[in-house]
C-alpha cells in the first residue's frame, strides 16, 4: 500500500488505490489541446539491439496525446540511423530521429564551437540538449517529457503519470520528476541509496541549513532519468553533458523556479533497466565515473550558492559521509530482512568504500579547478549569439528524416 506522506519542499504525488489509466489519458488528451506534448527519447544504437526498446515502442503506439517524438540517436552510422528511423516509423504519429553522428548535425555542433559556444562532448546531456533545441525550433510543443530507452518494465502508464502534473493547468507545476521502486530479489539503485542520500545529509550536517540541499533531499529518486517540464525551462537550462546531468537539471530547476511549482510522481510499482558495473578500481568507468561526476556537480552548485570549500571541509565530509552511509546500510538491511530480500553486507560495504573514494576524487578535481567542465550554454544565449541557429537545426534534422 502506498503512503500519502508529503516530505521536503516539493509536491509528492503518490499512486493511491488503483487509478484508472484510461481516465488519466483521456484528461491528458484534453489538456494537451492547449499544452501540446513532445517526448524526448535519448538512445544509443546498441539499445535497438535489445528487447526493451521493442516493448517501449509497442506501448508508445497506443499513446494518443503526444504531439511529437524526438529520438536523439548516438553512436550510429548512416545505415544504422536509417534502420532506426524505419523501426520508429511504426509509431502512428510524428517521430523525428536526430542523427548525432550525421554530417548535418555535426555541422551544427561545429558552428557552435566556432562561435565559442561548445556543446560539450558526446553523452546523454548533449543528446537531450540538442533534442530540446529542435523542439524549440519546431515550435509545436509547450511541454517536454523524457525517459530512457532501456526500461525493461515499461508501460504507457509511466508516461501518462509523468506528464499529468505538468500538462494539467489546475496543478500549476513546471517540472515533474518520476520516482519508483527498484527491487528484484534485492534492492538496486546503489548510487541513490548509498551515495546521494548519505552525501547530501552529510553536507547538511556540515554546512547547516541550505535551500538547495533541502530541495535535493526532497526527491525520492533524484537520479531518475524520467521527468517532464515546460518548454520554457528547456530554453534557460544550462546542463552538464556528463553523468552529472540529472543533478544538474535539478540544480537548474531550483535556480529558475519556486519549489512550490516542482513535483515528483510515483510512475511505477517497480522499475528495471540495465545495471552499470561498480568498477571500484577505475574512476573512468561504470558507477565510479558516475559518482565522481555527480559529486563534482553538487560541489559546484553549492559553491555557486556561496558555500566555501577547503581541504579541511572535504576531510570532514569524508568522515561524515562514511558514518551516514554505514547508518543507512543498517536501515536497508532491516528493510531487506522484513521483505525477505537478499542483502549482501559485504557488497554494500564495498560500494560505500568505492563511493567514498569517488567523493575524494571529486573533491580533488574541484579544489584543482573549481569551474570545471563548462556547462552547455542555454538555448536563449545560443539563439541570441547565432540568430539563425534554430532554422539551421530544424532544417538539418528535417532533411535527415526525409
Amino acid at each position: 500500500m502506498a503512503d500519502f506522506y508529503q516530505t521536503g519542499v516539493i509536491i509528492t504525488l503518490h499512486k493511491l488505490g488503483r487509478p484508472s489509466l484510461e481516465k488519466i489519458e483521456s484528461e491528458i488528451v484534453e489538456f494537451s489541446k492547449q499544452r501540446p506534448i513532445a517526448l524526448v527519447l535519448p538512445a544509443l544504437y546498441t539499445e535497438f539491439q535489445a528487447d526493451a526498446i521493442k516493448g517501449i515502442v509497442e506501448e508508445l503506439k497506443k499513446v494518443k496525446y503526444v504531439q511529437e517524438i524526438v529520438l536523439t540517436l548516438g553512436r550510429a552510422t548512416d545505415e544504422q540511423f536509417k534502420e532506426v528511423k524505419k523501426f520508429m516509423s511504426q509509431i502512428p504519429y510524428e517521430v523525428k530521429v536526430i542523427h548525432n553522428e550525421g554530417k548535418r548535425v555535426k555541422e551544427i555542433y561545429a558552428t557552435l564551437e566556432r562561435n565559442g559556444l561548445s556543446p560539450g562532448e558526446d553523452g546523454k546531456g548533449r543528446a537531450t540538449w540538442i533534442a530540446y533545441g529542435y523542439i524549440i525550433a519546431s515550435g509545436k510543443s509547450d511541454v517536454i517529457a523524457i525517459h530512457d530507452c532501456d526500461i525493461i518494465t515499461y508501460n504507457r502508464e509511466m508516461l501518462a503519470r509523468l506528464c499529468y502534473p505538468v500538462v494539467n493547468p489546475h496543478i500549476d507545476v513546471t517540472f515533474c520528476k518520476g520516482f519508483y521502486s527498484r527491487v528484484s530479489d534485492r534492492m538496486h539503485g546503489r548510487v541513490t541509496r548509498l551515495l546521494i542520500t548519505p552525501l547530501v545529509r552529510s553536507l547538511q550536517k556540515i554546512v547547516g541549513f541550505h535551500p538547495f540541499l533541502v530541495f535535493l533531499d526532497s526527491f525520492r529518486y533524484p537520479l531518475a532519468g524520467e521527468f517532464c517540464m515546460i518548454t520554457d525551462l528547456a530554453r534557460v537550462m544550462r546542463i552538464p553533458w556528463d553523468w552529472g546531468l540529472e543533478v544538474g537539471v535539478l540544480a537548474e530547476v531550483f535556480r529558475n523556479y519556486s519549489a512550490r511549482r516542482v513535483s515528483q510522481v510515483d510512475i511505477a510499482d517497480n522499475y528495471e533497466h540495465k545495471h552499470q558495473p561498480l568498477s571500484a578500481e577505475d574512476a573512468q568507468k561504470g558507477l565510479m565515473r558516475m559518482c565522481v561526476d555527480i559529486s563534482k556537480t553538487i560541489f559546484r552548485v553549492l559553491a555557486a550558492e556561496g558555500v566555501v570549500f577547503s581541504d579541511a571541509f572535504f576531510k570532514s565530509l569524508e568522515v561524515a559521509y562514511l558514518r551516514f552511509a554505514e547508518d543507512t546500510m543498517m536501515k536497508y538491511e532491516a528493510d531487506a530482512a522484513i521483505n525477505g530480500l537478499v542483502f549482501d553486507r559485504h557488497e554494500e560495504t564495498k560500494a560505500v568504500e568505492a563511493f567514498a573514494n569517488a567523493i575524494k576524487k571529486a573533491a580533488q578535481i574541484f579544489i584543482e579547478n573549481p569551474m570545471g567542465t563548462p556547462l552547455i550554454p542555454n538555448w536563449n544565449r545560443i539563439g541570441s549569439a547565432i540568430p539563425g541557429i534554430f532554422d539551421m537545426l530544424k532544417k538539418a534534422v528535417d532533411e535527415d528524416n526525409k
